[in-house]
């Protein structure tokens, strides 16, 4: 059996750090290795199908619910994907793109793309978030090459423009941040095909969507949401957050740190 180490460092080089900053997105390429992707996604892919929430036939299913299985927590169920979940080297990389001293777990998310699968719409993960803070970053990596179906589109230079804030995925979200986009001429782009274990990184108020799978396989990725270690709970709970408030910091009161056991520092490991 190969052996998951996901301790070693990864050479992340200055280009990529700006790129990050100046974007809102960037591309890390082999940040895990053909091997591990090996030994660990047929136990992320299993472990998150059959915890996914909402399994209904896709024509039952809203806009959103079109657009992927997803499932939460998956570094509970098995220490191979905690492995993952919690691997140095991956939040080594996300200290250094947020540039902050360390950097907490705020949750992971399975993300399968079915066949068939609709698009996400255009969106922003911080809708939800009740944090005090807007350093925060999502890991995306697929588990598969994603050549036939793709990645994901960003909006570059949206992470910055607080004027630009939308609501929950939605058709509505599609609808707003297509009309503002093209209005203010964001740049779209897109980091191409991923191999399996490349990775997106993206801010958590950089606009994005993605394609929907028109091929016979799934697509399943694995995302981890980093947050500055020094966040604390945002002193103001909106209606959109009231579902993660209590669900990924445990109901903390606003204001206090993130100390809660779902959310362990990261980096440094």
């Amino acid at each position: 059996m190969f052996a998951i180490d996901l301790t070693g460092r990864y050479p992340l080089d200055d280009e990529t750090i700006d790129s990050f900053r100046a974007h809102g997105h960037t591309v890390v390429r082999g940040l895990a290795s053909a091997e591990e992707i090996e030994a660990l996604a047929p136990v992320i892919v299993e472990q998150g199908t059959e915890r996914a929430y909402d399994t209904r036939p896709l024509e039952e299913r809203d806009t959103y619910g079109k657009a992927f299985l997803q499932s939460f927590n998956l570094w509970r169920t098995d220490p191979r994907i905690e492995a993952f979940v919690f691997a140095p080297r991956f939040a080594e990389v996300a200290a250094r793109l947020l540039g902050v001293e360390g950097v907490r777990l705020y949750h992971d998310q399975g993300l399968f793309k079915e066949p068939g699968g609709g698009p996400t719409p255009w969106h922003q993960d911080g809708y939800y978030w009740p944090l005090d803070t807007e350093r925060t970053i999502t890991l995306w990596m697929p588990l598969v090459d994603t050549a036939e179906i793709g990645t994901m589109t960003f909006a570059s230079g949206s992470h910055v423009l607080p004027d630009l804030r939308g609501p929950q995925i939605s058709d509505a979200s599609q609808e707003l941040f297509e009309r503002a986009l093209q209005e203010r001429g964001l740049p779209l782009e897109t980091h191409g095909p991923l191999a399996a274990g490349d990775a997106t990184f993206h801010a958590g108020w950089v606009v994005h969507s993605a394609p929907a799978n028109p091929t016979g396989r799934m697509r399943p990725v694995m995302t981890v949401i980093y947050v500055d270690a020094a966040a604390r709970v945002a002193t103001e709970i909106t209606k959109g957050q009231v579902l993660d408030h209590k669900v990924w910091l445990g109901g903390l009161p606003p204001g206090s740190p993130l100390d809660d056991e779902r959310n362990p520092v990261l980096w440094p490991a």
